[in-house]
């Protein structure tokens, strides 16, 4: 059998895998080691079954990734969330649609502090959804739009999809996250721009919100220090030169930490079941991390990759025509795979089509997670859709994706406007000297 059909049969075993429900890090750490010994042989397989989890999980760069997730844990059992969206409440909620605006603010200051896209979706959806209701909100629409803020988790630095972008691709990460900042910011102006339209168009799904004195506005800002110092410190740190991403990540976790504990929001309850709540998501990160590294190992022997990359690197379709065909690709395979598999499996292929184009590997990389932003809310394999649904069971999950909807559509516009013009994110990153 040639090299080529084993590559295609170790895919097509991934996809029945996965359609089985396998976990999709075991689905793709089975394939691999299985296509790895049709190759190899069964010795050099269990070899590679052996060392590769051992390398993967004490990848120091990899340290990142829990560390983050534990900073967004500390801030969410912390009340940071909720502050957050009472600060928004108290400036947009008298406004019709003013919980939306909240709801977006709230996820947008949650992201700067967390980088995950299903936590920032979770937290919201605890924090936000339930006064939505209570204000008389279409519950498809509330759901929808926490669905789609939680994908700012992502973009707004710090991001884990960065960071595993970055240290697969060996792009700064620092770089990365200064550039997911306009284009971060640019989701947040789009979605409130759409809720404004919702609400010129159906004020009766859009209710009006109780007033706030402009005392109450101002008294909404005070508890909102512990971000603001948490985001300055953290990402100042990092373009100051004062630490490595690594050791942001580190100093980030330790810093939500203590300011919980100062100011008295943090007990032992509450930092055990963060401490429990990271490890979950942890745990399930690394294990796609090792079955993507299983896989890509087998995609190397059998020359896929290269193959992959010369068939892109030839279409004569141009170099924004093989962009468009590798967008199509991620919008299609975010339909029915998690976001960190895609990454994990895709960008070795594209990332080196991308740059034999001509294209800049930090620009590329926010249409990447773009992308793969996507994924998060589209049917019928939305992660942020599932999660939400897990809270509040009685919004069905097609509703939530009909919420999703008109996100999903000005997503699209915010791509393109991504795609043509490359300095919104490049902009920050060029300021930097590194």
């Amino acid at each position: 059998m040639s090299r080529e059909a084993v590559a295609i049969g170790g895919f097509v075993l991934m996809f029945v895998l996965m359609a089985m429900r396998v976990p999709i890090g075991v689905a793709m750490g089975i394939a691999g080691v299985l296509g790895f010994g049709a190759l190899s042989g069964v010795k050099p397989a269990l070899n590679l079954l052996g060392n590769v989890p051992l390398s993967v999980l004490t990848d120091y760069n990899l340290l990142v990734i829990p560390m983050f997730i534990l900073m967004g844990a500390f801030a969410s059992h912390s009340g940071m969330s909720r502050e957050l969206f009472a600060a928004g409440r108290a400036w947009f909620g008298h406004k019709r649609g003013g919980l939306a605006y909240a709801g977006i603010a709230a996820c947008g200051g949650f992201a700067a502090i967390n980088g995950s896209s299903v936590a920032t979706a979770a937290t919201m959806t605890q924090v936000a959804l339930p006064e939505m209701r209570r204000a008389g909100y279409d519950p498809g629409f509330s759901a929808g739009l926490i669905a789609a803020g939680g994908t700012l988790g992502i973009m707004i630095p710090p991001s884990t999809i960065f960071v595993l972008y970055g240290i697969m691709t060996e792009v700064d990460i620092a770089k990365l996250f200064a550039a997911g900042v306009v284009p971060g910011l640019l989701g947040m102006l789009f979605y409130a721009a759409l809720v404004q339209w919702m609400a010129w168009r159906s004020p009766d799904r859009l209710p009006l919100g109780e007033p706030h004195s402009w005392a109450e506005r101002f008294a909404s800002l005070r508890p909102l220090w512990a971000v603001l110092l948490l985001f300055l410190f953290v990402l100042g740190g990092i373009y100051g030169g004062l630490f490595t991403v690594q050791e942001a990540s580190g100093v980030g976790a330790a810093g939500t930490l203590l300011i919980g504990l100062v100011r008295r929001q943090l007990g032992w309850r509450q930092v055990r079941q963060a401490l429990v709540d990271s490890l979950r998501v942890s745990s399930a990160i690394m294990m796609i991390v090792v079955g993507a590294f299983l896989f890509g190992y087998f995609l190397t022997i059998t020359q896929f990759t290269q193959t992959a990359v010369d068939w892109l690197v030839h279409l004569p379709v141009g170099a924004y025509g093989v962009l468009a065909i590798v967008m199509l690709g991620y919008l299609i395979l975010g339909a029915v795979m998690d976001e960190l598999a895609m990454i994990l499996l895709t960008v070795p292929i594209v990332f080196p089509a991308m740059t034999q184009l001509g294209f800049d590997p930090v620009w590329f990389g926010v249409i990447v997670v773009m992308a793969v932003a996507f994924g998060m809310i589209c049917p019928p394999v939305g992660m942020n859709v599932f999660v939400i649904n897990s809270i509040a069971r009685d919004i069905p999950l097609m509703r939530i994706y009909a919420g999703t909807m008109p996100f999903i559509a000005v997503d699209v516009v915010r791509l393109v406007i991504l795609c043509a013009f490359p300095g919104l994110s490049l902009w920050l990153p060029n300021l930097m000297v590194r």
